[in-house]
């Protein structure tokens, strides 16, 4: 099984527990994407650049993910309602190690 299951609160504070696949290379805003959990053009606008922050979320489960990249880290840097848990969701690629990850969509700016 190359699946993971994991939690999205959208914008509107619904839950959607989704499957993730681990062998197509996909981070969480393309999951976020695919499942049309955000209205379209509004989330990866940058197409996962790390040049936008539309895809901002709030990790909200205990799951160690990988250091932040600079641009990342420079772009959270200048992103609005950023918190200690924020990473952008195109840094974040779907791994084995994230069954169970839960996060939030950071609201729309």
């Amino acid at each position: 099984m190359s699946d993971i299951t994991i939690k999205i609160k959208d914008r509107e504070g619904e839950v959607h527990e989704i499957l993730a696949p681990t062998d197509m290379a996909m981070n969480l805003m393309e999951v976020v994407r695919s499942y049309e959990l955000a209205p379209e053009g509004t989330i990866g606008v940058c197409g996962g650049m790390a040049m936008c922050a539309s895809c901002q979320c709030y990790v909200t489960s205990d799951h160690t993910l990988p250091e932040m990249s600079y641009d990342e880290d420079l772009m959270l840097a200048e992103a609005f309602n950023v918190k200690d848990n924020s990473r952008l969701g195109c840094q974040i690629q779907m791994t084995f190690d994230l069954d169970g990850l839960e996060v939030e969509l950071a609201p729309e700016v």
